[in-house]
């Protein structure tokens, strides 16, 4: 993706290529404004207004471009994403209001992923036009942070281990002042033993480890960030199929949305003492793997039979987020690639939400659809705990039968989580299986932009 500050801009009257906005209901007597030769210029490109549709109209010795949507006078985040994608290098301007919330679509239809393939005819940055200067800093933040999920999701697991993850939460400590602790070795098998076993069989280069950084002052109320870093989940013992295994580069996802949130609220200042929690291992499988039926030790205390080592994300986000109790916070917030199952229930595009409290559920859901990011709310129900009951443990870590298996896994971290603590749990998918409009094919932001927006409502007046 091009340099954000390249790709949005102050409107001081610089020359710009105008974009008008028309939807299908309204396009047939704006056409008729026009002349008779662009009329015909959009006729031959069988424009008509609807969504999505571009369209590049001769005006003299230069020309303007018409983008379909679906209510020029209320935008959405994704409205000029395919204007961004298809229309050639340069600087454009709306010729009718401002773009607001479209900002976002506008660069995230930039991104691409070039690591290991360059473009094959690169285009330059389309520049947008905004005098809403004042919106310009936070929309680039926002969707930098999208492009360092999409990033890191989308880096295989061989450049995407748990010290490449450790990279990560070093260079934002750096960035931001913040204060980073990782606990590795005998160290980590003593503090958090269920990181310790997941992430055991991983060859040294990828040795299992959990950073923790800190951040803010410690006044401020305590925000607890946790995201599950399973950098290659192969399932352990009870091995996935190949299929199974193909997208698993993904599975650290909770990770990087944890990571880029953080990013966030430390580059806006929020006032809120931020504890960053990311567990990082690789599920891999050698004479060392935890087996199934073995008992494992938490850092809470509590005993955990394994029923299944393909369900060990939960494993280790039970040993961070008994660790991110520990401060009190005021709120926690965990995102996962966690469940399957949240999949077969909401598809790609919604992330499964679950919290204790409907006031937190309602605040996060309200927000989300503000910014076209909107969770969708599964339930903790209390009947479904003795699921997880073990005959020789505190619990077991799977269930066994088919049902409910997003919230059971969820009150299964709820059994980890401190007593009376606000939580939410994001299980989010982090990958767009098609692409759409300023969201290509790919790792990808889930619940991120909700939980921001949320975040800064709840704590900027703090």
């Amino acid at each position: 993706m091009a340099d954000k500050a390249d790709l949005i801009q102050a409107d001081r009257g610089q020359q710009a290529v105008p974009i008008f906005l028309v939807n299908r209901e309204g396009f047939p007597e704006w056409e008729k404004t026009l002349p008779a030769g662009q009329r015909a210029a959009l006729d031959g490109q069988k424009f008509d207004g609807s969504g999505y549709q571009v369209a590049i109209v001769p005006d003299g010795d230069g020309w303007f471009a018409v983008g379909g949507v679906a209510n020029p006078e209320n935008l959405s985040s994704w409205c000029l994403a395919k204007l961004a994608e298809q229309l050639p290098e340069g600087t454009y301007r709306l010729a009718k209001g401002e773009p607001g919330p479209a900002l976002h679509g506008w660069q995230t239809a930039q991104y691409a992923f070039t690591r290991y393939k360059k473009p094959e005819k690169p285009v330059g940055p389309r520049i947008l036009l905004t005098k809403e200067a004042q919106k310009i800093d936070a929309a680039m933040a926002e969707a930098q942070a999208v492009c360092l999920v999409r990033d890191l999701v989308n880096t295989p697991a061989e450049d995407m281990g748990p010290a490449s993850l450790e990279d990560q939460c070093e260079r934002l400590a750096k960035d931001h002042g913040g204060k980073l602790a990782v606990t590795r070795g005998d160290q980590l098998e003593q503090d958090y033993p269920m990181v310790h076993a997941v992430g055991r069989a991983a060859a040294r280069h990828h040795a299992p480890r959990i950073m923790h950084l800190t951040w803010g002052k410690e006044s401020d109320p305590v925000l607890a960030i946790v995201g599950k870093g399973v950098c290659f989940d192969s399932g352990g013992l009870d091995v996935k199929n190949s299929s199974g295994m193909l997208l698993m580069k993904k599975d650290m996802g909770g990770a990087a949305h944890a990571i880029a949130l953080a990013r966030l609220v430390m580059g806006a200042k929020l006032p809120v003492r931020l504890h960053l929690l990311v567990p990082a291992v690789e599920n891999a499988i050698s004479g060392n793997s935890f087996r199934p039926g073995d008992v494992l030790k938490s850092r809470k205390g509590l005993t955990v039979e394994i029923g299944n080592t393909d369900a060990e994300g939960r494993l280790i986000l039970g040993d961070a987020l008994t660790r991110a109790s520990e401060e009190k916070p005021t709120l926690i917030i965990d995102f996962a690639t966690l469940t399957g199952a949240a999949r077969v229930a909401l598809g790609p595009d919604y992330p499964a939400l679950m919290t204790r409290r409907d006031e937190t559920a309602a605040e996060l859901i309200e927000a989300g659809k503000s910014v076209d990011d909107e969770p969708w709310r599964l339930p903790l129900p209390e009947a479904y705990v003795e699921w997880l009951n073990s005959e020789i443990a505190d619990t077991n870590n799977a269930h066994g039968n088919s049902f409910a298996g997003a919230s059971v896994a969820g009150l299964f971290l709820d059994k980890f989580v401190g007593d009376g603590l606000d939580w939410a749990h994001f299980d989010t998918f982090a990958w767009r299986p098609a692409a759409k409009p300023g969201r290509p094919k790919g790792g990808d932001a889930y619940g991120l932009r909700a939980a921001w927006h949320m975040l800064q409502k709840r704590f900027a007046a703090s």
